[in-house]
């Protein structure tokens, strides 16, 4: 712990959304639902994949790590938010606070790696279909994976130790429901301009190249589809695609409207409140879409469904 850091050491004070009692319950409420649905539903995508010999394909090995990586990044900070919402004093320990930081900055680079990964497959899928198989091979697909895994960590653990080798020797309020960089970084009283470009330039890095990656491969694809002389033939590509694409859309959509505001214009506030959409409903929102959109997923999930009827049945 650097030195300074004495006023923090035994934790930080989150001033969460707001500090209305009746508002609280509701909210508490509403993301309580949210939560259990994001849980059940990414945990039943990893298992119906598993279950399902039909989706033993690289599409749904990248989707079940997708979904665990929602389950991970949701409950990294939802619970401790519920917990907060019955609390007067809505604290967090210091070690727990710069686990959450490690946690979060840790998903959220694995999730961005993740869908490029997915463009880059849906790419390879409809753009060299009779390589599909080579190209996309069981050891290729893990080794993609884990190397996201042990990025994603390396970045989380780099950015979470830059932020508390800060002395915090003032407040210790943050303004947000979690703990989070920026904020944190606000709260600081030792020169945080190391931090900050750090911060930058990693971040940066990050959403530029998994974007890149992201719309090279969709270029490739629609070229590719606009070849294709049937519209059966377009409609069916252009399908396997659909559930991926609103997946990346609302997810860029929300960093870019979080991260790249103008300083005219920047708050905290604001960015609690995209935070909220970003942390708690994404997770859910992915699970329902490749679920409500997928005929594969659906006819798997019916299957499992009638088997558990006959086995009931049966008993």
């Amino acid at each position: 712990m650097a030195e300074g850091n004495h006023s923090a050491a035994s934790g930080f004070i989150l001033l969460g959304l707001t500090d209305d009692p009746e508002l609280q319950v509701i909210l508490f409420g509403v993301f309580l639902v949210v939560y259990l649905i994001s849980v059940l539903t990414n945990l039943g995508l990893i298992v119906l994949i598993q279950v399902s010999p039909q989706l033993h394909t690289p599409m749904y090995f990248f989707l079940s790590h997708l979904a665990f990586i929602d389950f991970c990044f949701t409950s990294a900070v939802t619970p401790n938010m519920l917990v907060n919402f019955c609390r007067d004093v809505k604290s967090i320990s210091f070690l727990a606070c710069a686990i959450q930081v490690c946690c979060f900055i840790t998903f959220v680079v694995c999730e961005v790696y993740v869908l490029s990964i997915m463009a880059y497959d849906r790419y390879v899928a409809i753009c060299s279909p009779l390589l599909y198989a080579i190209l996309m091979s069981r050891k290729l697909c893990v080794q993609m994976i884990a190397s996201t895994y042990i990025y994603g960590f390396m970045v989380g653990l780099v950015q979470a130790v830059a932020t508390f080798r800060l002395s915090f020797c003032g407040s210790n309020v943050i303004n947000h429901f979690y703990c989070d960089d920026v904020p944190l970084i606000a709260l600081a009283c030792s020169d945080t301009h190391i931090k900050e470009l750090m911060l930058l330039i990693i971040a940066g890095f990050n959403f530029l190249f998994s974007l890149m990656i992201v719309l090279i491969s969709y270029a490739f694809i629609l070229f590719t589809i606009l070849r294709i002389q049937s519209a059966e033939g377009r409609q069916k590509a252009f399908s396997t695609c659909a559930s991926h694409l609103a997946s990346i859309s609302i997810f860029y959509a929300t960093v870019i409207f979080m991260y790249l505001q103008p300083k005219s214009t920047h708050s905290l506030n604001k960015d609690k409140f995209a935070s909220v959409f970003y942390v708690v409903v994404i997770p859910m929102l992915n699970p329902l879409i490749y679920s409500l959109r997928n005929q594969e997923v659906k006819n798997a999930l019916k299957k499992i469904v009638e088997k558990l009827c006959l086995a009931i049945k049966q008993c």
